[in-house]
C-alpha cells in the first residue's frame, strides 16, 4: 500500500527517546481510590483554584520528603547502586499543540514541597501557555532532540545512568493524567522511579489514582503506605493551604445605590 512519509517532529522524537529509555525499567503499578472530600471542599471556595497537577505534585513531594525511598533512583554507573536524592524534583507532563501537532513535554518542578501551591500552579500554567522558547526546560529539551541519533542516545545514557544526572534531568517522580480530556486510568511510562497519575474527581469526593514504580527500588508495601499518607496530606496540609488562599483573596466590593 502506497502511503505518505512524514518527518518526525522534535516533540515526537522526544517521546520516542523517552519510551526507549523507559523500556528496561521493571515497572509495577498499584491503583487506589482516595477520599479527598476535605480537599475538594477547600478547593471549591476559590475563584481560581490551583490545578490538580500542582496539588498532586506538592502532596507527593511532602510525602517523599519524609520517605527517603521515594527520593531514591537506580543508577548503573560507575557501578549499579541506589542513589538517594537530597531533595525532590518533580516532572510534570504538559500537553500542548505545536504547529498543529499534539505533543507532551516534561516541565521540571524543583523542591515543590518548599514552594507555595500558587507558585507551582503558575509554573505549570506557564509551561502550557508560553511559547516553547520562553520555557527554559523546553528549550533544553528541544536542543537535545536536534542532536544526531548516536549523540542523543549517549546523552540519554549519561543522564539515566549517573545518579546525580538522573536526578537533575528526570527527577524522583513524575505526575501526569488525562482528567482534562475526559479522564481514565492512565498507566504512564517514564524512566522512573515513580509515576503518579490521577483521574477526574468524582461528586462523592473520591478520585482514582495510580502509582507506577521501579520494582528494583522498592516494593508494594511502601506504595500502599504512600497512598495512605498521600490521602492524609491532601486532606490536611494541602486543604489547609487552600483555605489560607481563600482567606487571602480580596473581598468583592459591592456598589451602593445613590
Amino acid at each position: 500500500m502506497r502511503g505518505t512519509s512524514r518527518k518526525i517532529s522534535p516533540p515526537r522524537r522526544l517521546i520516542i527517546d523517552l519510551m526507549h529509555a523507559s523500556s528496561d525499567v521493571p515497572f509495577v503499578s498499584l491503583a487506589r481510590t482516595l477520599n479527598i472530600r476535605p480537599l475538594l471542599e477547600a478547593r471549591s471556595l476559590l475563584a481560581r483554584p490551583p490545578g490538580f497537577a500542582a496539588i498532586f505534585v506538592k502532596a507527593f513531594a511532602i510525602v517523599a520528603r519524609d520517605e527517603p525511598a521515594l527520593r531514591t533512583v537506580y543508577a548503573k554507573w560507575p557501578r549499579p547502586c541506589f542513589y538517594e536524592l537530597p531533595r525532590n524534583v518533580a516532572m510534570v507532563a504538559i500537553a500542548r499543540v505545536e504547529e498543529g501537532e499534539p505533543c507532551v513535554l516534561p516541565q521540571r518542578v524543583c523542591e515543590p514541597d518548599r514552594h507555595a501551591l500558587t507558585d507551582i500552579d503558575r509554573l505549570i500554567r506557564n509551561a502550557k501557555e508560553a511559547p516553547i522558547a520562553e520555557v527554559p526546560m523546553f528549550r533544553k529539551i528541544m536542543r537535545a532532540t536536534q542532536l544526531p541519533w548516536p549523540f542523543r542516545r549517549l546523552a540519554w545514557r549519561i543522564g539515566l545512568n549517573f545518579g546525580r544526572q538522573r536526578g537533575n534531568w528526570f527527577g524522583n517522580f513524575a505526575v501526569t493524567g488525562v482528567a482534562a480530556y475526559g479522564g481514565g486510568e492512565l498507566h504512564a511510562l517514564s524512566p522512573g522511579p515513580y509515576v503518579l497519575s490521577f483521574d477526574i474527581a468524582k461528586p462523592d469526593g473520591s478520585i482514582a489514582t495510580v502509582i507506577r514504580w521501579d520494582h528494583r527500588v522498592t516494593d508494594a508495601a511502601l506504595i500502599a503506605r504512600t497512598f495512605d499518607r498521600l490521602e492524609q496530606v491532601l486532606n490536611t496540609d494541602i486543604a489547609a493551604e487552600l483555605r489560607a488562599l481563600r482567606t487571602a483573596e480580596p473581598k468583592a466590593v459591592r456598589a451602593r445605590g445613590g
